[in-house]
C-alpha cells in the first residue's frame, strides 16, 4: 500500500501507452482498441493522457494469453473477464458470510450442547407442525407444497393462462 495516496502499488497508473504496450507485448493501438471494447479502463491524466497501471499490463497479459493462445474472441475474452469479476465478489461475499456466521456461532457454542437453548423453542414449534422438532431434520420435499395456496402436489394446479 502507497502511504501517500491510499493505492496500492499495483494500482498506481504510471505508464504511458507506448511503455504499457511494450511491457505487455502489444502495439498501442491494440490498447486503444481493448479500451473502446471495455477490457480495458486506464486511468487519464487531466491533459487526457492515458495511463496504466501494474495491474493493467497484467490485465493486457492476460487478455493477450486468452486471444493469442487460447483462440478466445475478444467478446468471448469480455465475458470471461467479467465472470471472473464476479467469481471473486462471490467468493469475497462467502469470506465475509462465512466470518459473520462464525462470529454468530460463538456465542451459540459457548452455551453447552449444540442447540440447547434453541431447542425448546423449535420443539414447541414442531408440535405446530411447520418446523420440524429436531435442527437439521429433513424434510420430504412431497410435504412441502408446491405453491402457497395448495395443500400439496397433488392438489396444485397451473394458474389460469398456463
Amino acid at each position: 500500500m502507497d502511504e501517500r495516496n491510499g493505492r496500492r502499488r499495483d494500482d498506481r497508473a504510471v505508464y504511458i501507452i507506448s511503455v504499457a504496450a511494450e511491457l505487455a507485448g502489444v502495439h498501442p493501438q491494440t490498447l486503444r482498441i481493448y479500451e473502446r471494447k471495455g477490457l480495458l479502463r486506464p486511468r487519464r491524466t487531466p491533459g487526457n493522457t492515458r495511463r496504466y497501471s501494474d495491474r493493467d499490463i497484467e490485465r493486457l497479459r492476460e487478455i493477450q494469453e486468452l486471444t493469442q493462445r487460447r483462440g478466445v474472441n475478444l467478446a468471448g475474452v469480455k465475458m470471461i473477464m467479467e465472470l471472473q469479476a464476479e467469481l471473486e465478489e462471490l467468493r469475497r461475499r462467502t469470506a465475509e458470510l462465512e466470518e459473520e456466521l462464525r462470529r454468530a456461532r460463538g456465542p451459540v457454542a459457548q452455551r453447552g450442547p449444540a442447540g440447547a437453548d434453541l431447542g425448546r423453542g423449535s420443539a414447541d414449534l414442531g408440535r405446530g407442525g411447520g418446523v420440524p422438532e429436531h435442527p437439521g431434520a429433513i424434510i420430504p420435499l412431497r410435504a412441502i407444497p408446491r405453491f402457497p395456496w395448495s395443500a400439496s402436489w397433488d392438489d396444485a394446479e397451473a394458474p389460469e393462462g398456463r
